[in-house]
């Protein structure tokens, strides 16, 4: 242990803690930038200066180590001038637009300008000015707002091990850019949209489909339905103030309700079909052996993933659409049919946690199954225009036929809730036995990969759970090289799962480093699994019900057709000619 005195009082520590944790510790707030915990430990920024007595110049906290005997001063006038005068530096090369900015008013700079009262910099000079690029379906990177801090760089680079942004250029020229300056949409970049969670500023943000969706919405001749996909409920009420993890269901479809749409419906419902059709699919090739391990394919970004990195073991892939293409495609056939709507005048509208669900949605694969992805983050700015009273609405519930759902179908947001929720169903398909434990704790939890043998019956299947790309990579080349013997694979590419989605509310670093924002929104799923009558996908009744009436059998003609589509090879690199 160590022991530090800091702005006069005593602290002990474990060898190893920075002087900025210390701080925290005694609940002296040090103001960051560039830090990010466990991810972005550079100390560039410098906006963590603190003066250590004996010490020449200032300390950079975030990667100071504290030692035994340090005296720290965190408020001197020196130290606050110091940090002044970094923040006029990072602004005197910064476009300041925070009106007109997507980060308005949730922008940890924009927090720090109005901590040090900085409206203007000191330094009026020449700025850098580059070209946005909003060339690809998800992502919108403006480099004129970036601050150079590299949170981005280390999560795309450290976290995911994809590496489509770097800095690039050298001294002022300095930028966070791609290889050869090119677009996001041409690169080898999966749009799992990591890089928007942690960046500090607007620098990175989702393609904006709100005034499309608007646009619908007040059309007369449009039928717009709105699904909204499991870990919605437990995030969308952070960007209203409410705390994190609290389940906001029935405010979130009574706003729906209020903003117009014709109809709102649960994605839910089309993960229950997404189990059943999967689950059917893995017991087919178990029984014949054939393209094992099966792989699921739910995550948009981990498909993008395996078809520029791995394009050998598509086959391993389940022919499965995620949950909200299903959904989609049911909605403009069997509820179109059975309602009575021409499918061409209806306008599907997914809430998602998931950036890369942008890029999914226009796929030629998926036939325009979904017309238009909003995240979050939309759906709360959508919420704010609207000028309703969010946090005391009445709860209110998704609408008939299509709004019953599983317990199966709300873990879908977690990390290991894929596969927790398939062998449900599977075990009891194969055994035609009743469960006589339902839950799966082998495949919950934080860790980023979770081996597993679970039992069905009398054999035994080996399983996989990996959650960020790095370990899907792990994973991936233990397949590549004949060591693995799973057997049943799930895997998402955002670290936590959907839940931590590169489309769900962005929490500052001071935030991350107090609260596990994970764990408090899985919990949130969890519970609502506990809390549902019915927990396992195949015997949702509405389900059972469009299988009877339309689908037919699972992974029959009709639901392949419908439900199931097909990978291919992907270009890392388009403009490589």
């Amino acid at each position: 242990m160590v022991n530090l005195t800091i702005d006069g009082k005593n602290v002990e520590v474990p060898k190893g803690t920075t002087i900025l944790q210390a701080s925290a510790k005694l609940g002296i707030e040090i103001p960051t930038l560039c830090y990010l915990k466990e991810i972005n430990e550079i100390g560039d920024c410098r906006m963590c200066l603190v003066e250590v007595e004996g010490k020449r110049g200032f300390a950079t906290s975030c990667i100071q180590k504290a030692e035994n005997g340090m005296i720290v001063h965190t408020k001197t006038p020196e130290v606050l001038e110091a940090r002044k005068t970094m923040l006029d530096l990072i602004l005197s090369n910064h476009h300041q637009d925070c009106e007109n900015c997507v980060r308005n008013e949730n922008c940890e700079l924009q927090e720090l300008i109005n901590q040090f009262d900085k409206e203007k910099t000191v330094y009026d000079g020449t700025k850098n000015t580059y070209e946005i690029d909003d060339k690809s379906p998800s992502i919108v990177r403006d480099p004129n707002k970036c601050i150079l801090c590299r949170r981005c760089v280390s999560m795309c680079n450290k976290v995911q091990k994809i590496g489509a942004i770097g800095v690039t250029e050298r001294g002022f020229k300095s930028c966070v850019s791609t290889v050869g300056h090119n677009s996001l949409n041409d690169v080898n970049c999966t749009f799992c949209g990591q890089c928007i969670e942690v960046c500090p500023t607007g620098a990175l943000a989702e393609k904006d489909s709100t005034q499309i969706v608007w646009d619908k919405i007040n059309d007369k001749g449009t039928y717009v339905i709105v699904q909204t996909a499991p870990s919605i409920r437990v995030a969308l009420g952070e960007e209203f103030g409410m705390p994190i993890g609290t389940n906001v269901e029935g405010k979130m479809v009574n706003a729906l309700k209020q903003m117009g749409f014709n109809k709102v419906f649960d994605t839910n419902t089309g993960a229950d079909f997404t189990i059943v059709e999967e689950g059917t699919e893995f017991i087919k090739r178990l029984n014949n052996n054939d393209n094992l391990p099966m792989i699921t394919s739910c995550c948009p970004g981990w498909v993008k993933y395996i078809e520029m990195n791995y394009p050998e073991n598509i086959n391993h892939l389940s022919s499965c659409k995620s949950p909200h293409e299903m959904f989609g495609a049911l909605l403009k056939t069997y509820y179109a049919e059975k309602e009575g709507i021409d499918p061409s005048s209806i306008f599907v509208v997914s809430v998602m946690p998931c950036i890369a669900k942008k890029y999914e949605r226009q796929r030629e694969e998926m036939k325009q199954d979904v017309d238009a992805v909003i995240t979050t983050r939309e759906l709360a700015r959508m919420i704010k225009q609207a000028k309703i009273d969010f946090v005391n609405l009445d709860d209110a519930n998704f609408d008939d036929p299509m709004g019953e759902a599983t317990g199966s179908a709300a873990i879908f947001g977690v990390t290991g809730g894929v596969m927790e929720a398939a062998l449900r169903s599977v075990s009891e398909i194969i055994t035609g036995k009743p469960l006589d434990k339902i839950t799966f704790e082998q495949v919950r939890g934080e860790k980023g990969i979770k081996r597993a043998e679970i039992k069905i019956g009398d054999q035994k299947v080996k399983v996989v759970v990996a959650h960020g790309l790095a370990n899907a990579q792990t994973i991936m080349e233990e397949i590549k090289s004949g060591k693995a013997d799973y057997q049943f694979v799930e895997i998402m590419a955002c670290p936590g799962g959907c839940i931590t989605g590169g489309g769900q509310p962005i929490k500052s670093a001071k935030i991350q480093e107090e609260v596990d924002v994970h764990k408090k929104r899985a919990e949130a799923m969890y519970s609502i699994d506990e809390k549902s009558v019915i927990r396992k996908s195949h015997e949702n009744p509405v389900l059972k019900q469009i299988y009877k009436d339309f689908l037919g059998e699972p992974n029959g003609e009709l639901a392949h057709k419908l439900l199931h589509t097909r990978y291919s090879k992907k270009d890392k690199y388009r403009f490589v000619k």
